[in-house]
């Protein structure tokens, strides 16, 4: 049976339809225009075909790059979305100069990294460690309030660690050990929230004491957080 459907590959609803008349068949795969997708087709009427016309019809994902330009290391932004683009992604932009790239692809995340790390490492002589999200986990990253009214003080600081999975609960404790009157944590997923009140004095904790407790980790201002999902999200 064919009917009029919208099709969101890989069961991501922050990518754009592909809408046409396929087999309704959820949780099994599709073939469309001889490429695979799997995921679950959604009745559309027939002014949702408009979606086609999208400049992103595949999952728009943003990496959130380790140590790109630290230590020594320059890499030009331009040379940056290059990379991105020589793996097959499309619609690459940078975002500020501290490692973030947007693009789109259809993938697992894992697999999307394990696919980015070999490739910067082989073409810059250095690991650089990758954290993907999507658009909607960015928008719901910078949506989390874990500290109450924390931006009425201005010594505050409020930064954003990404991390590979959800921290076990001993890392979390590692972690909430090195609390202080200046350095405030908070973990939420796969992110840590680290809260910075200089009022008391100069903060001693760095991202290798974060690391050393979650793991690897790459951290961003919360600020830029908000303004790229701002931009991206709609936010």
């Amino acid at each position: 049976m064919k009917q009029k459907v919208a099709f969101w590959p890989h069961k991501n609803p922050c990518s754009f339809p592909l809408v046409g008349s396929y087999p309704v068949n959820p949780g099994r795969a599709f073939f469309i225009a001889g490429k695979r997708y799997t995921g679950h087709p959604f009745r559309m009427d027939d002014h949702s075909n408009l979606a086609l016309t999208s400049p992103h019809p595949m999952p728009q994902t943003i990496a959130f790059l380790r140590a790109i330009n630290v230590g020594g290391h320059t890499v030009k932004m331009a040379d940056l979305r290059q990379l991105f683009e020589a793996l097959g992604f499309s619609n690459v932009e940078t975002f500020i100069a501290s490692g973030n790239v947007i693009f789109d692809a259809a993938g697992e995340a894992g697999e999307l990294e394990r696919k980015i790390e070999p490739h910067l490492h082989k073409a810059l002589g250095y690991e650089v460690i990758t954290f993907l999200r999507t658009i909607p986990e960015l928008a719901a990253v910078a949506e989390h309030t874990p500290f109450a009214n924390w931006e009425a003080e201005a010594e505050n600081t409020l930064f954003i660690a990404f991390l590979k999975d959800v921290p076990t609960k001993e890392a979390q404790e590692k972690l909430m050990a090195l609390e202080n009157e200046i350095d405030h944590f908070h973990v939420h997923q796969r992110e840590a929230y680290w809260l910075r009140n200089e009022r008391y004095g100069k903060s001693e904790f760095i991202g290798k004491m974060l690391e050393k407790a979650l793991g690897p980790a790459t951290m961003r201002n919360s600020t830029t957080v908000r303004k790229m999902a701002a931009k991206y999200s709609g936010q």
